[in-house]
């Protein structure tokens, strides 16, 4: 018990909850079983009680006095110790020991310790981390654990990181006889190992929880991940191709805000990945890295295509040629990050863009991970074109909903943000989205609460399952809550609200007229 609380578990309330709970009331562990196939138990015993625990191969041959060329039950068997004390001579116990004590000797047993490889297993013990199902809580965990106390009162590991249990799509466990279940294989031809990879990292299965696997899920990837990441590229590849574009690396170096906010858009990503990854939470590190690939396509490529179209060459025109820059900086770096995630698609992508660079490695897996740049990180401008992002959506929605359509010019737009540092810079993209909303003049106006009012809402499906029958005081305190709390939540801060502890993340922030 006291060596688990010296292990990090992924999700963590799992090494305090279910495997601590377990720890703490175990019950005795049988280790024999009634089998042929197995290790045979290393103990002879004779009628009058004496035993003998055996240690090696050696220390039999050597009490018995016999070769030992085999360690199976059907050869052990046969070998007699003369009894130590002139009594009757001692046979072997029946019995083989649990499988589950062969798995907990694991960390050993590779390396052939004690006997061999001292200093090697020195150095790789305890091991930094496992992974298996959450059902083996109860079998590899907790005999790796007491093996690891039993021999060096410590855990054999450092880190675990538990999975769920994968389901069918009707709930139920997946079955040969009920077939309900598609053709492995099949998904792997139709959709992509990548596909299938991605699907399941970015899935409740991360964290301990089942998931109802589908096979649209998987779909849903490719098209809404994979093809738009593949657009991306080929988008870039006709052009550079056009152009006869090779990098000279100096995308930094690009006065367009554009390119400046995509290159802090991947050095934050970078960050994150890296810090989330040597936390071993994959579930905090993919929906970042699908959510970047949608950025790119929607915002940058989107926003920022002009500058590949301008006349000129790459020499003369700078704006074109740091849009090629960036863009193929972003594409080599994301390929990279992506690598052990969607190692196919990182390594196709890697292989064609690397061919223009003067130092490249054969494969994108013999590449370094990217190392943020912190320099080229802006969180302001981040922000900025988040805001950039919502004020499109919402003035699509706008002419939507009076039913002009987007050829026809209109009179004024307003934006409206707390934040007067958004504002100025989101005037730098005004050319952007007056020509994606097609307005004639545009307002900014940081009075919000002229405009909006601003509430909050507890979010009920994350509140819920952790607040139980207070869930009712919380939510009406929540509701209460003035305007200077909201805007803390916004910030990032956290509020007692009710005795509880409240993010950001667990309320719905909502703004009305």
């Amino acid at each position: 018990v006291s060596n688990n609380k010296d292990t990090t578990w992924v999700p963590d309330h799992l090494r305090d909850g279910r495997f601590g709970n377990w720890l703490e009331n175990a019950r005795d562990w049988a280790i024999s079983r009634n089998r042929f196939w197995g290790t045979p138990l290393p103990i002879w015993r004779n009628k009058e009680g004496e035993i003998i625990c055996i240690g090696s191969k050696e220390e039999l041959e050597k009490l018995s006095g016999q070769k030992v060329e085999d360690l199976h039950i059907e050869y052990v068997d046969k070998i007699q110790i003369p009894s130590p004390t002139g009594k009757s001579p001692l046979s072997r116990v029946e019995g083989v020991l649990d499988c589950w004590f062969e798995s907990g000797s694991m960390p050993y047993a590779q390396w052939g310790y004690p006997k061999k490889n001292v200093e090697e297993f020195k150095k790789a013990f305890p091991a930094d981390f496992i992974a298996e199902g959450l059902d083996q809580t109860r079998g590899w965990f907790y005999t790796l654990s007491v093996i690891g106390t039993a021999l060096f009162d410590q855990a054999p590991f450092k880190n675990v990181i538990v999975n769920g249990l994968v389901l069918a799509e009707d709930g139920r466990k997946m079955s040969k006889s009920l077939k309900n279940y598609p053709d492995p294989m099949e998904v792997l031809n139709q959709h992509g190992a990548d596909a299938l990879r991605l699907y399941l990292i970015d899935s409740p299965v991360v964290k301990g929880q089942e998931i109802k696997f589908s096979e649209k899920g998987v779909f849903d990837i490719v098209r809404k991940i994979l093809l738009r990441w593949w657009n991306s590229y080929s988008f870039f590849a006709n052009y550079a191709n056009i152009d006869g574009f090779v990098p000279r690396g100096d995308a930094k170096k690009s006065p367009n805000i554009l390119d400046q906010w995509v290159l802090s858009r991947l050095n934050s990503l970078i960050a994150n990945t890296r810090a989330e990854m040597d936390a071993y939470r994959l579930y905090n590190v993919v929906p970042h890295l699908l959510r970047f690939i949608e950025d790119l396509t929607n915002t940058y490529i989107r926003f920022n295509r002009s500058h590949f179209w301008e006349q000129g060459t790459l020499e003369s025109n700078a704006n074109k040629r740091y849009a090629y820059e960036t863009l193929h900086e972003v594409l080599v770096t994301l390929s990279r990050l992506m690598a052990p995630f969607a190692p196919f698609m990182s390594e196709v992508t890697y292989k064609n863009l690397s061919q223009v660079l003067k130092t490249k490695q054969d494969s994108v897996h013999l590449e370094s991970f990217p190392e943020a740049d912190l320099s080229l990180v802006r969180p302001d401008l981040e922000e900025a074109v988040q805001a950039l992002d919502i004020l499109v959506t919402l003035g699509r929605n706008h002419r939507e909903k009076i039913g002009v359509k987007a050829k026809i010019p209109l009179k004024e737009m307003k934006v409206i943000h707390r934040n007067p540092r958004v504002l100025e810079i989101l005037k730098q993209f005004e050319p952007y989205f007056v020509d994606e909303l097609n307005f004639q003049k545009v307002q900014y106006d940081s009075n919000e609460d002229s405009y909006v009012q601003v509430t909050a809402k507890a979010n009920f499906p994350v509140l819920g399952k952790r607040l139980g029958p207070k869930m009712k005081s919380v939510s009406a305190a929540i509701m209460k809550l003035p305007l200077s709390e909201i805007l803390k939540l916004e910030k990032g801060e956290t509020l007692t609200v009710d005795g509880e502890e409240i993010q950001l993340s667990d309320v719905e922030i909502r703004r009305a007229p």
